[in-house]
């Protein structure tokens, strides 16, 4: 009763058992494998890659946002600096920002509790 080794390849007896699964005939096609390399190398390993992707986009929203705050910002001091040519709106300005007074004036400051102005430690 000799057995072999070429006897027995022939009568099927040393087979791959997972070569009948229906998982492992899909993911040894040779399509298949190229499709999940080609998705993981678009996903995480090139310069062009989703998540690069997401992040710069993110960055490109918040760039936006900041240009639009100055941008009404910038309108704001235009405006400011035009008021400021007018020599009444600038007594009121000075008198309101900076406290100042003619000579003859007297300045009194009227501090409110849980005024919101007042900073309190």
């Amino acid at each position: 009763m000799g057995f072999s080794l070429q006897s027995g390849l022939k009568k099927g007896l040393m087979t791959n058992p997972l070569k009948n699964k229906s998982w492992f005939k899909l993911l040894s096609n040779k399509y298949i494998l190229v499709l999940v390399f080609f998705t993981a190398w678009m996903l995480f390993l090139d310069n062009y890659s989703y998540f690069d992707h997401r992040f710069l986009d993110k960055q490109i929203d918040e760039l936006e946002d900041n240009k639009t705050y100055y941008q009404e910002e910038i309108k704001k001091d235009k405006r400011h600096i035009k008021e400021l040519k007018n020599i009444e709106y600038v007594e009121k300005y000075a008198r309101e920002k900076y406290y100042m007074k003619k000579d003859s004036e007297d300045i009194y400051i009227i501090e409110f509790e849980g005024d919101s102005a007042i900073k309190t430690k």
